[in-house]
């Protein structure tokens, strides 16, 4: 372990550094949200359009996630991650510029969303193993806690000032500030300089092809990620469903309706219980290891779910909304960090690229789509209902598993 690594968290510059670079492009991205649809609206007055321009954040996942990967395993990740915060800066400062000279499209907008949702991939590839490097692995739980916590909070009040930004400029004058953002991002990381080199693999590279099976193979192979992959799409697919229906859900069953301000309380609350989360999930894992927490944290956010579902008073929602969504933080950093501690840092961006794809990628649009059907055919609390079904299904698959490991201890991964 290196001099850096062994510092507390709050000493490191290295992670002060990275951890700065997070918060202030997370808070840039979190008023973009806003702004971008905003914007597309304005220019086309198309729902269609508007979402599409929402699908961009999640389709790159899906396009790209192994190219991703294995490019972040075969590049320096520090030198990866300011390039593409720096062509995220040129890609989203092109709509300003564009709009000053007037030859703003909204073909323009939409490409800008997918490019940038494409190079945050990129990023996030890297991340994955820049992270253990700068940290070491026995501080990962504090660490990517600390991480989403951070970005919890920016953007809870990045939505927040959005709307007052638009106002007082216009969308365009809110995604310069973005743009902005993305360069003082890359500056803090090229600031993180106790990056361990780098070291060779000895013998030949392997080709593109077979340094994505490397990393599809480790994923498969390891009995718990395996698991915990499972777990956490069903977990997104719950995450999809409610933030899909949630509006439809208030106005339906809550009683709130058109522009009423709770509605975003509830958007807030459950966007805040992951606050929560990063605070407890440090304390939590010293006393548990990361599976067996899934034992319990997973029944706890179907309970949680079924009292959304089942309610008809809002407070009652939302603070259920937020308990729960501490429960749901819990779970996707847990996963996470349990799959940066066992996977090989020659691996990282491939094993965590991959999951990610899978879970977000699919987990995520899929959800939506299930529920919104449901909705449609049945009603909104059976519409809502699938993401506690959701959660429960996984709480299953780990208790199932936990049940086989304890009959037979030669499953144990």
């Amino acid at each position: 372990m290196s001099t850096s690594q062994a510092l507390p968290l709050r000493r490191s510059a290295g992670f002060r550094n990275f951890w700065l670079s997070r918060a202030v492009s997370g808070l840039g991205s979190a008023i973009t949200t806003v702004a971008l649809p905003v914007l597309v609206f304005q220019e086309s007055r198309s729902p269609f359009l508007v979402s599409l321009v929402a699908a961009a954040g999640t389709l790159p996942y899906l396009a790209f996630g192994l190219i991703a990967g294995a490019i972040a395993d075969r590049v320096d990740r520090r030198v990866l991650m300011i390039v593409t915060d720096c062509l995220s800066a040129l890609c989203l400062g092109s709509i300003p510029v564009a709009w000053a000279l007037d030859v703003l499209t909204v073909a323009h907008v939409v490409v800008v969303a997918f490019l940038s949702s494409s190079l945050s991939l990129f990023f996030d590839a890297g991340v994955y193993g820049f992270v253990p490097d700068i940290v070491g692995k026995e501080k990962l739980t504090e660490a990517n806690s600390a991480i989403y916590g951070a970005e919890t909070v920016v953007r809870i009040a990045g939505n927040a000032v959005a709307g007052a930004l638009i106002a007082l400029t216009n969308p365009v004058g809110t995604l310069a500030l973005d743009a902005l953002s993305f360069a003082g991002s890359a500056l803090f990381i090229r600031a993180v300089t106790n990056v361990p080199p780098r070291v060779a693999r000895s013998g030949v590279r392997p080709g593109f092809r077979e340094s994505v099976s490397e990393g599809l193979r480790f994923l498969a192979g390891h009995p718990t990620l395996r698991v915990m992959t499972v777990v956490g799409t069903l977990q997104s697919f719950s995450g999809g469903a409610i933030v899909g229906q949630l509006v439809v859900f208030a106005d339906r069953v809550l009683g709130i309706h058109g522009s009423d301000g709770r509605i975003g309380l509830l958007y807030m609350a459950w966007s805040a219980g992951g606050i929560g989360g990063s605070l407890l999930l440090p304390r939590l894992r010293r006393r548990f290891e990361a599976f067996p927490l899934l034992l319990w944290v997973l029944p706890v956010g179907a309970l949680l779910g079924l009292v959304v579902v089942l309610t008809t008073d809002w407070r009652i929602a939302l603070v259920a909304l937020a308990v729960w969504g501490t429960a749901y933080l819990i779970v996707l950093v847990n996963t996470m960090t349990y799959s940066q501690e066992v996977t090989p840092s020659e691996l990282q961006g491939r094993v965590n690229t991959t999951r990610r794809m899978i879970s977000s990628g699919l987990g995520v649009p899929l959800g939506a789509l299930v529920a919104s059907s449901i909705t449609v055919s049945v009603g909104i609390r059976a519409g809502m209902a699938t993401a506690v079904v959701s959660i429960a299904l996984a709480a299953i698959v780990v208790w199932v598993v936990q049940l086989r490991r304890l009959l037979s201890p030669a499953a144990k991964a």
